[in-house]
């Protein structure tokens, strides 16, 4: 599988904070722990009150998944990350999800903003209660980007797992679930699943005890995620 690597040539203020991660990136590859693993996810750690720290084990199962499924090879150590923070850019995916709110500073907006569009991924799911305060963050990366909803037929729904739209894993307020997106050059950059919870579904199974299918399901299409920002 070819990994998809963070563009940093797009604008003259994304090549700042990148400069910087490049020295880090390389002396980190050094270490043991990074050339065992070559790939590392992240959890994105924000403010407003809101629980950046929710599903704990949910993104570790994941990265297991995908290594025993799609034969990747992505580290079992999952670090928050801070939103404002220059290490977000050595994380070619990361995943936010919480129940509450959510406020980026005007340099945390810009520094995610940088991140996204030179490459990097963001999956935000909601895990009840963040909609209505992540749709204006949002809006607030990208005030000129619509979030638009993903037809049944878009790729991230048919990379290694065929699903016909997001799959639902918990019922919250019995809507449909759906899957929104920030599009930058014909590319999801950024992912919004809504009523969906696949990161409950990505716990472990005692935790919210979702039926072995449930859980199937919701692993599967976080690998169809995890592949597609990985090779699109």
């Amino acid at each position: 599988m070819q990994i998809k690597q963070i563009n940093r040539s797009k604008t003259r203020a994304a090549l700042r904070p990148v400069v910087h991660v490049l020295t880090v990136l390389f002396l980190f590859i050094g270490s043991t722990a990074f050339s065992q693993y070559p790939y590392q996810l992240a959890v994105l750690k924000y403010n407003g009150g809101g629980d950046y720290y929710a599903n704990p084990t949910s993104v570790p199962n994941l990265a297991k998944f995908c290594n025993e499924n799609l034969n990747m090879n992505i580290s079992p150590n999952v670090p928050y990350v801070d939103v404002g923070s220059p290490d977000l850019f050595l994380y070619p995916f990361v995943h936010m999800t919480g129940h509450g709110n959510v406020v980026f500073s005007s340099q945390e907006a810009e520094n995610l903003r940088t991140y996204l569009l030179g490459g990097g991924f963001l999956h935000i799911d909601d895990n009840y209660g963040m909609d209505q305060f992540i749709r204006v963050e949002i809006k607030k990366l990208f005030p000129n980007n619509e979030l638009v909803e993903l037809p049944y037929n878009h790729p991230i729904f048919n990379q290694k797992y065929q699903f016909n739209g997001l799959p639902k894993i918990h019922e919250h307020d019995d809507k449909r679930a759906q899957a929104f997106a920030i599009i930058e050059n014909g590319k999801v950059i950024l992912l919004y699943t809504y009523e969906t919870d696949l990161g409950d579904g990505w716990e472990d199974q005692a935790v919210h005890n979702n039926s072995q299918e449930k859980r199937r399901q919701a692993l599967q299409m976080g690998a169809n995620i995890v592949m597609y920002a990985f090779t699109e």
